[in-house]
């Protein structure tokens, strides 16, 4: 029997017809305009008219996409490396709900050494900036760097000020008479010797041990034998703290060199990867991620949308990178990592020997971490379902609360007022559903912020039913939270009935101290058990929203700051003012900056930067 030719809609047949044979990125929309997906092709043609073809549309999440585009959109590039550039960026500005997404987007600490300044700090980051700063890590945890810091210190006693080294300074700080710091600022030592010392722990985080706890044991001695017992001791405790930073890393035998380990395990809605760092040979951590959207992908795109999404966020990229098989497009992601990392990057499938066992072991490791959130995933689902029955019969709902939206406001004494919004579905925070509000009138009135805010959110509801396909501010909660208690509960109310939605929307205010429930028309409060997973539901949405909240204000409350402290400034205006932001971002970024890096900001001149230099300084 012959196989039915597959029907393309009408209104997309004529924009496939049009798609030119060139590689580019391709956009499909909804009638909303929502982007759906982002993808590359070499050829733009082929590749989008695949979605229609028999065998794709076998695929069902292929299937629902291609049910919702109603336009597609192209963008030509010159190259297939251009594609692959131009897909990471819209796919990182728009997020499409059916793109592959890495959930774990992590920025990894690492140890910064500011190498570049006559006078060289030693400080943690996660970030990774080209001024001439050596890099070391990654590290998997921020608390691994404070531990490696802390020992580091006592024995290189490096700068973490933002002095203006001289030499001729008074006075030093206290670190340096506790022993932390090597004071350069009086001269103590030189910038020769300051140097030297840096350049010693930097071999140390490069992987030279041996040196340094030889050097160590061998001062060690010498005090023991001229009778210097507390020097002694205080030399006998450095060499042990720093073998235990050396123990914390397993050595790997591979030859050296820098590796990242990449290998996954899948089912038909899941995928996990799993990353060993191998730096100088040394295996100094793991991490595991998980992937959304994984259905109907094969398995080398799904490696391949992970190493994009990875490597185009990580701060560095090693020498090579160890992969289970090979990718459909091997030699544009090599050229694209190398455009990255500034020099050559191995793509390699091991087939043979200690690579390939690492790998494996990867692999297990992947397999493992799947089980293990699958069974994570299942108990989590099922409590979740207990917390949303037991609430709908605990507040007589008419329907389960699947989707509750939760509200709160925050201000300092009437000042930077804001509000939040944070949604929970089937029991699990929507952080893309999440808005915050910044009031409109300051005031020291949480009933009439709340329902400012509640009125602002319901009238982007009216607003979305008349766009064509809505957006998600159409979407009506099952259980509304407030944050307070019947004062607040009653503004919200007040509300909702303006908006006609009394009866459509139920609403419930949560007062914290004695967790109590109150609900219209009910004079008595609701208290459920302490245990009740139903109210640790309303609590997580409640706790959520005060956080998102307070995150926000604090935000408001730091950029004021910031504005102020530079207000302050002579020849700081508001030009000058919103460059220095741009470019530094930060209050302490700017402190930190030095005068060099101040006055090459456009607009600026030496003599403004050091005036900003010392007034900031000074005001630390």
């Amino acid at each position: 029997m012959a196989r039915r030719k597959q029907e393309i809609p009408a209104h997309i047949k004529p924009q496939l017809d049009a798609l030119p044979k060139r590689p580019g990125v391709y956009l499909m929309k909804n009638r909303a305009g929502e982007i759906l997906y982002v993808g590359k092709a070499k050829n733009l043609r082929n590749r989008v008219r695949s979605y229609w073809s028999a065998a794709s549309q076998r695929v069902p999440k292929i299937r629902r996409l291609t049910s919702q585009v109603e336009t597609i959109e192209t963008w030509i590039t010159d190259s297939e490396l251009e594609a692959l550039l131009l897909e990471n960026t819209l796919i990182k500005q728009h997020q499409p709900r059916y793109n592959v997404r890495l959930k774990d987007d992590k920025r990894y600490p690492y140890i910064r050494v500011t190498w570049h300044e006559p006078y060289p700090k030693v400080m943690m980051t996660r970030q990774m900036v080209r001024d001439g700063s050596r890099y070391f890590g990654p590290y998997t945890s921020a608390w691994a760097v404070h531990e490696t810091l802390d020992i580091l210190r006592k024995r290189f006693k490096y700068l973490t000020c933002n002095r203006t080294i001289t030499g001729n300074d008074e006075r030093a700080c206290l670190y340096y008479h506790i022993g932390l710091c090597a004071a350069p600022c009086i001269g103590a030592v030189s910038q020769e010797e300051y140097r030297a010392l840096i350049q010693q722990l930097m071999n140390f985080l490069d992987g030279d041990h041996a040196t340094l706890l030889r050097d160590l044991e061998r001062e060690m001695y010498a005090a023991a034998e001229a009778l210097e017992f507390e020097r002694a001791a205080a030399l006998r405790d450095q060499i042990t703290a720093l073998r235990r930073v050396v123990e914390q890393q397993k050595v790997v035998d591979v030859g050296g060199g820098d590796q990242d380990v990449v290998a996954f395990a899948r089912d038909e809605r899941d995928a996990v990867v799993q990353v060993f760092f191998i730096r100088n040979g040394k295996l100094i951590g793991r991490e595991t991620f998980t992937l959304d959207n994984v259905e109907g992908e094969e398995d080398a795109e799904l490696m391949q949308s992970f190493i994009q999404q990875f490597y185009d966020q990580t701060a560095t990229i090693p020498q090579e990178i160890l992969l289970p098989r090979d990718l459909d497009e091997m030699a544009i992601v090599r050229q694209w990592l190398k455009q990255k990392r500034g020099a050559d990057v191995v793509l390699r499938v091991p087939r043979r020997g200690k690579q390939r066992e690492l790998v494996e072991m990867a692999t297990a490791n992947a397999v493992e971490a799947l089980e293990h959130l699958r069974s994570h995933w299942a108990v989590q689902e099922r409590r979740q379902t207990e917390a949303i029955d037991e609430l709908q019969q605990a507040l007589s709902l008419p329907k389960p609360p699947v989707r509750i939206e939760c509200y709160d406001v925050s201000h300092m004494q009437g000042t930077h007022v804001v509000g939040s919004m944070v949604v929970f579905e089937k029991g699990q925070p929507r952080k893309s559903d999440y808005r915050k509000f910044k009031m409109r009138h300051q005031r020291n009135d949480d009933f009439a912020n709340m329902q400012e805010m509640l009125r602002r959110r319901l009238d982007n509801w009216r607003e979305a039913q008349r766009k064509p396909g809505g957006d998600k501010w159409g979407i009506l909660p099952d259980l509304m939270v407030i944050d307070g208690g019947k004062g607040q509960l009653n503004a919200a109310v007040a509300v909702l009935d303006e908006f006609g939605l009394s009866d459509t929307v139920p609403v419930i205010a949560l007062a914290k101290r004695e967790e109590e429930i109150f609900m219209p028309g009910v004079s008595e409060p609701i208290k459920l058990d302490r245990s009740s997973p139903a109210l640790h539901l309303l609590q997580r949405a409640r706790d959520e929203a005060h956080r998102f909240a307070v995150s926000y204000q604090r935000t408001l409350r730091r950029k004021a700051g910031l504005r102020s402290s530079l207000e302050d400034i002579p020849g700081i205006g508001p030009k000058r003012r919103a460059r220095l932001l741009r470019h530094f971002g930060s209050i302490e970024a700017i402190r930190r900056a030095s005068v060099d890096e101040l006055a090459a900001v456009p607009g600026m001149t030496r003599a403004v930067a050091e005036l900003v230099k010392r007034t900031l300084n000074n005001d630390a």
